[in-house]
Order: C-alpha cells, then structure tokens, then sequence
C-alpha cells in the first residue's frame, strides 16, 4: 500500500498546481509554467496533484534531493524548505532534545534561543506551510462539480475527486496547525482567495486560526474515510481525531483563554483515536522491541499503532530533509548501526544534552528499551561509553562534535532483515515519519485528565503503565502508581516516548519550561549551565522577507 501512494508521489515530477502568478500573494516564490487546464485534464492529474499534497511533506522539490525546488529564494533544498528537518529543527534543536554542532548559517541559534527574523531556516518554514496550503486551495478551486463537469469527468472518477475533498481540507487544516504553533499567527487564505486579484493575503490571529482550524476539522469529519480504513499513508476521521486532541491539549496557549473545556475536548478525542481499534506495537522481532520497530525501514507495516504518516522512501522520494536527515544527523563513524552496510562515517552533528537522558535515570533501575543511544563518541566507535560518562564529555566541551548524547532512534534498517530500497549508495532512507501515533492519545488522554479535564483516573493510569509496559519488553517493574501519575510525571514520559519526533518545544511551552529559567539545560540561552531567556522566544519571529513583501502582516512581539 505504501508504494502504490509512492508511486503517484514519484510521478509527480512534471505535475505541481502552483503557479508562478501566485508567488507574490502568498508571499512565497514557487515557480510552475503548467496551467490548470493541463495540470487537471484528466482523473491522473488530480491523483498527481493530491500525492503532492501529500509529497509536499516528504520531498523538497521534484528533482530528488536537489535541481527543482518547490520554493526558491535562495534557500537550500534539503535543510530549508523541505518540511520533516526544519519542523524537527524547531521542534527539538531549542529544547534539552537535541542540539547541532554545525556552522551552518544561524542554526547554533536555534539552541541558544536567539534567532532573529533574518533567520534563512526559518524562512524556509513559514514558507513550506503556506507553499502546501497554496496546493491544497488549487486542488479546491479545481475540484469543484462545476470543474469536473466542464473537463468531462464523471462517474467513479468524479466520485473518488469529490471525495478527496474532505482530506485535502485536513490537510490544509494540519499545514496551518504548524503555522499556529510555530508563529502563532500567519498569512492566510483559502480557496476561495482568487487566483486572479492582486490584493496580497490578509493576517489571521493565532486564536482566530485556532477557531478556523477546529471548524474545519468539525465540518470535514463525517466527509473523511472511518478511522484506519485510508489508504497508508493517507488520512481518515482518526488522523482528525489525533489532530484536534493535540490541539485541544495546547488550546490554554493558543487561544491565550483557560478552559477546563478544553481538556475535555481533548480527552473525547484521543479516546474516539483509542477507541477505533488501534494497539501498542509490542511484539518484539528478533532483537528489535516493538517501539525500536516503530521507527526503522518498515514501519510502515506497524498501522495497529501508527496512525497517519509521512510517506519516505529511499527511491522514490529522495532528500535530504526528510527522515534521511533524522538517521545521519546524529550518527558517526557507528554509521552502521543506522544503516546496515553502509560505509564512512555519519553527518556527526546533532546529539542531545544531560536534559534527555535525565529522563532515563529510571524509577525502578530496569532497563527502559526507548534509550536508544549509541555506547560511543563520534570518532571512537570502538570505545565503549557508558551514558553518565557521555554527559561527563558533553558538559566538559559542549561545542565539541566529539561530545554529547549520542541518538540512534531513527534507524534506516529493516526488522525483517530485507534489503532498504536504496540498496546501491545507501544514502537515503525508507523510514516513514510517524504523525500520530496511539501512544501520544493515550499520553494526551492522561495529561488532560490530570488537568481537570472528565477522563477517568485509573483508565490513564493504565494507558500510561500500557507505554511502561512496551517501553520494559512486558515486564512490569516500570509500572507506576497512582500517587506517581503526576504532571511533571506526564512531561518526563512525553519526553521518553516522544523525543526526536517533534514534540518537545510545544511541551516545554505549555509546562511554562521553554524560556523561564525554572528548568534548565546546558546550553539553554548560550549559556553553559543553562539560564532563562526572553518569553518572546515561545514564538518564532515572522521571518523579514515576508514582511516586506506582504504590508498586511505583522512582526509577533518583541521581534524586528
């Protein structure tokens, strides 16, 4: 199933509904000569179009890894304007989660939690959200009954385009869910935006983006497929579900308004995503533990627990900004141990502080099986290194790509030992990018209960001993009590199950962690014992070049 949607993604090379008259009004410089009477002259150009909808989060452009970008500005391809590493980027890289030794341009900034609107990575992700809701308001405009009649398009074809609507909507709605968290507020359109005006997209406020997001995933739900019956890789009503109980579990911050309601939003609908027949993957295959499956060459065969992912293949949907970065950023001369086979070293640039593997430093002494760290410095691979001796290193001389904790969660190999796709250079991998996952409903469901919101005790002090569980290989020992089920408790195992998946910003924001100096790590603030920094910095700044092209926006506070 996960090829046949690849195989639409990877034909898609001559096929984009962006058009270069847009590039002005969506602040965003896409380039495309193919007109709408050509892009969507028969049912195969529309499946070209929505696997793009889709491709738009796994690939950069339409040439591989690099030669055809979807966004051009002087941005590059595989670190600026795909969608998995800059949104892995500022997600992790400002948190105890992952820092970068590279020189790159600016991103030592992002750690130090100084960046600045003249940020390049930045610019490339406000741009990637809005260059896919620029596909996805095109598709809308074009999908239309009125459409599909003119170009003689009817029956199941016709049927199967009006269908599709209802997914496009959500993914559009999940591309401006990034914008809300990102930078709270962002430039914005829908399809009803015409093509042929020349006035530039208005602003929409993070709250009134809250609303506008929650209303169409509310109107969508019913028009989408039932939970777990898409196609791989495509979204149902659960991926609806799992967006809106995220949402609601962050509504405090997005709407700047408390509510009790809003927990009780978020635990109806990560119990309607437990609910609809998914499980923990458990079972573990040959030396590898059912959460370590969840993350390597064939995950996409782990649908009981994975609930929409972003679709990457070594082949078909080659670069350098998707889960291919998640596997050699962190490795070294180990790189074997990401990719089997493979020769010379790793990227050797991002590993994680003290703050990470705190976390680990477990309650009952047994072994939790999410550690997944190498026992090795970059560049001594052979030397065994135990993780307290690591830190020591890393404290010593954090600015030093030969110290720090070294991640090996995302693994380019397949627990049925097959061969990766990318048999030949080994470059570029087939490990899919979990979305959602059932793990963070159940953990949703226990934080919201603990909030005061209406969920029931004991059911989230069994959803979390069910991750426990998984995480000791079906022991119980790491089993917790009622007593211990506490918020920081939540936090702790958000970051043990979730780390290196995109989460840690967003719950260092909503525990009041990210910017005040009540928790720190090294490096927090460019300091190496950690310190508090501005509150601006729980937003990304509006990045310069948008604002000077479009007046109608405006600069998040504190920011030039």
């Amino acid at each position: 199933m996960k090829n046949n949607f690849l195989n639409s993604i990877a034909a898609l090379a001559l096929i984009t509904a962006v058009f270069s008259s847009c590039a002005k009004k969506l602040d965003l410089l896409p380039q495309n000569d193919l007109i709408p009477e050509k892009v969507y002259a028969t049912p195969d150009g529309y499946k070209g179009v929505l696997a793009k909808i889709y491709g738009g989060l796994a690939i950069g452009g339409n040439n591989g890894p690099a030669g055809s970008p979807d966004i051009s500005g002087g941005l590059d391809e595989g670190s600026q304007i795909a969608f998995i590493r800059p949104f892995i980027n500022c997600q992790e890289l400002p948190t105890d989660e992952a820092v970068c030794f590279w020189n790159d341009q600016t991103i030592k900034t992002y750690h130090s939690l100084n960046f600045t609107s003249a940020d390049p990575f930045l610019k490339g992700m406000y741009a990637r959200p809005l260059w896919n809701v620029t596909l996805v308001n095109e598709y809308l405009r074009e999908s239309t009954p009125e459409k599909l009649a003119s170009r003689n398009i009817t029956g199941a074809d016709a049927d199967a385009i009006t269908a599709s609507r209802a997914e496009v909507r959500f993914m559009r709605a999940f591309n401006y869910w990034v914008m809300m968290d990102l930078f709270g507020k962002s430039s914005f359109a829908t399809e009803d935006y015409g093509v042929a005006s020349d006035d530039l997209p208005g602003e929409i406020s993070r709250k009134d983006l809250f609303t506008y997001i929650m209303s169409e995933l509310n109107a969508i739900d019913g028009d989408m497929l039932p939970a777990k019956t898409a196609e791989y890789g495509r979204v149902d009503q659960s991926a609806n579900w799992a967006l809106r109980a995220r949402i609601y579990l962050n509504a405090n911050i997005y709407t700047g308004t408390a509510s009790p309601a809003y927990y009780d939003s978020a635990i109806i609908y990560a119990q309607k995503v437990i609910s609809a027949g998914y499980s923990l993957n458990n079972v573990q295959v040959k030396t590898f533990s059912g959460y370590q499956q969840l993350f390597m060459a064939d995950n996409d065969k782990r649908t009981n627990e994975i609930i929409w992912a972003i679709n990457c293949d070594g082949v078909k949907t080659t670069g350098y900004g998707n889960t291919t970065f998640l596997i050699n950023a962190p490795a070294g001369d180990d790189k074997s141990t990401y990719v089997y086979n493979a020769g010379g070293a790793g990227w050797k640039g991002y590993v994680a502080t003290s703050g990470l593997a705190n976390l680990f430093q477990d309650l009952s002494g047994s072994t939790d099986r999410r550690a997944l760290f190498t026992t090795s410095l970059y560049g001594t691979s052979s030397t065994q290194i135990q993780i307290p001796q690591l830190l020591n290193a890393s404290e010593a001389n954090f600015g030093d790509a030969s110290s720090g904790l070294h991640i090996a969660k995302w693994r380019n190999v397949r627990s049925d030992s097959l061969e990766i796709h990318d048999v030949t250079s080994r470059t570029f991998a087939d490990v899919d990018f979990p979305v959602f996952r059932l793990a963070e409903m159940y953990l949703i469901y226990a934080e919201a209960t603990l909030r005061g919101g209406n969920g029931n005790a004991a059911t989230a002090l069994n959803y979390i001993n069910d991750i426990r569980t998984r995480a000791y290989n079906g022991n119980t020992a790491g089993n917790i009590t009622s007593a211990q089920l506490t918020l920081p408790f939540i936090l702790d195992e958000r970051g043990r199950e979730l780390y290196w998946e995109g989460h840690r910003r967003t719950d260092l924001i909503r525990y009041g962690l990210l910017t005040t100096g009540t928790y720190l790590w090294p490096w927090k603030g460019g300091v190496s014992g950690g310190t508090a920094v501005d509150a601006k910095y729980n937003l990304f700044p509006i990045p310069s070049s948008v604002l000077n092209a479009n007046s109608n926006l405006t600069q998040n506070p504190g920011f030039n």
